[in-house]
Order: C-alpha cells, then structure tokens, then sequence
C-alpha cells in the first residue's frame, strides 16, 4: 500500500464493522424465550429483597473517582521516581510541578469535603 492512512482506514472500518456484525448476529441467532423468572434482577445467587434499583449517593463516586486519579498518577510518578537519579535538572523540574498540580487537586478536593466520610 502506498498510503499509510490506508491501513488506518481499513483498520477502523474492521473494528467497527466486527464488533456491530458480532452483535447483529447475537440477536438475530440467539435464544428468544423470555419468561418472568428471567427477567428478575439476579444479584450474588441470592434474590433480592425490596427494590432492585437503590440510588447510591454521589459522594460514593467521587471519592472512588478522586482515588483512580491518583492512583493513575503515581503509575506516572513511579518511572520518574525510579530514574531520579539520572534526570537532568529540567526533568526534575517537571516532577516537582507534576506533583504540586496533584497536591492542588488534593487539596481541592480536601476543602471541597468529599474526602469526607458521612
């Protein structure tokens, strides 16, 4: 092929393409026998008592949030880390401004309370 973009094409056309057949041919070939007891909400082998939809506080979300953000960023810090000692001034530099932006949307999220447990 004499155009790279060519291959970038036909590439996102397969992984549209393959993932929508796979799904059309689910529903058009699969079982089609609905009853009651399958349509119940079937949670841990164990039935469920009251209401099936249990609307879960908000705070619930951002702290889960504000903790895969950071855990993200230190997967960022740890080759840094690791290679302290190597780095040029600038890179250190960097670092440091990397984790004073973290500390800040710590902080943040600090004085905002949903830190809080209630």
């Amino acid at each position: 092929m004499d155009n790279a973009w060519a291959v970038v094409g036909i590439f996102m056309i397969v992984a549209i393409v393959l993932p929508v057949a796979a799904l059309i041919m689910a529903r058009l070939l699969g079982p089609k026998k609905p009853s009651p007891i399958k349509q119940q909400t079937y949670e841990c082998g164990v039935e469920t008592v009251g209401e099936s939809w249990v609307q879960f506080k908000a705070q619930y979300y951002v702290y889960a949030l504000a903790f895969v953000v950071f855990e993200v960023e230190v997967v960022f810090l740890f080759p840094w880390a690791r290679a302290y000692g190597q780095l040029p001034f600038f890179a250190t530099l960097e670092g440091a401004l990397f984790i004073l932006i973290l500390a800040v949307g710590l902080l943040y999220v600090w004085r905002k309370g949903a830190l809080e447990w209630q």
